[in-house]
């Protein structure tokens, strides 16, 4: 297997090589969505579905496509996250935010187009695979756990609870839908679809399920410690929104000291997921331990 590092450097490489060409009555619009890739990031999700495909014995080229796919779903719904509607921010990774370079108006249609690219380019890759029936079902699997898991049931919805939640109102049950689906969702989703692309069995998807899911929840409940106690500069926009926005989190909900606690232990069980595969699964164990001392 590569590092983080090899894996992001091929999806920075990539990542907009599958935008299609637009007419120039609507090249704001091309401009706009590759303003938003640009502007950078950990490339955590695109990276992961490299990395899972790569553990399981596949071909990390044939993930491509769906890898940057995943990275456009993801910055769509950051450019609509950053909408006045929405959480209202100027700056994003310490940058204009989309709305703010090119409007409202282009904005969602940025995002739209991104995620509908998204869509495009993997349901494309199950049409070039339509002539080897294993492979289709392979490609069509990920490109369903993709959109099922970016969609009503799963980020969409999280999304829908987290601007809806009241935050005299907060309670565990609204915290923890949150978590599973506004973010752990599509970071499950990667390590499931980059898995099904190389065939892997039930026994390793039910494993590394099991460990997105809770590096995904985790990654939340730090989102909620560093929305407190984070470093402006650091993160790149302003602390305390959940707050201003009279939203609920984990932080408000049980506290600082418990969010600690919860991000160890989900941190923890993450990795018990992987036990069984040993110095295999280093990658994935080590990429847990840095996602629990990220400091943005």
């Amino acid at each position: 297997m590569l590092s983080f590092d090899d894996y992001r450097t091929i999806i920075n490489e990539h990542l907009t090589d599958f935008i299609p060409e637009t007419d120039s009555k609507a090249a704001v619009l091309s401009e706009s969505m590759k303003y938003s890739l640009r502007v950078g990031g950990k490339r955590l999700r695109p990276a992961l579905l490299l990395a899972s495909c790569d553990f399981a014995g596949g071909d990390i080229g044939q993930a491509l496509p769906y890898a940057c796919s995943l990275e456009y779903i993801h910055t769509y719904s950051l450019i609509h996250d950053d909408l006045p509607a929405m959480d209202n921010d100027d700056l994003r990774r310490g940058k204009p935010t989309n709305h703010k370079v090119y409007g409202e108006d282009i904005a969602i249609l940025a995002g739209d187009g991104l995620l509908n690219t998204a869509a495009e380019v993997m349901t494309g890759e199950v049409l070039r695979h339509s002539g080897d029936l294993i492979g289709m079902t392979r490609h069509a699997s990920a490109a369903h756990e993709i959109m099922s898991r970016a969609g009503i049931r799963g980020m969409i919805g999280g999304q829908t609870a987290d601007v809806k939640g009241e935050y005299m109102e907060a309670n565990a049950d609204l915290v923890r839908f949150i978590e599973l689906h506004k973010t752990a969702d599509l970071l499950t989703a990667p390590v499931r679809a980059g898995l099904m692309l190389a065939g892997a069995d039930d026994e390793m998807l039910n494993d590394f399920t099991s460990y997105a899911l809770n590096i995904g929840v985790a990654f939340q409940v730090l989102d909620d410690i560093l929305d407190f106690v984070g470093d402006e500069k650091l993160i790149g926009k302003k602390v305390g929104k959940d707050q201003d926005l009279g939203k609920c989190n984990y932080v408000c909900v049980h506290g600082l000291e418990a969010a600690m606690e919860e991000l160890h232990r989900l941190t923890s069980e993450a990795k018990l997921s992987l036990t069984k595969y040993g110095d295999d699964a280093s990658f994935f164990i080590s990429l847990a331990d840095q996602l629990e001392n990220r400091e943005y």
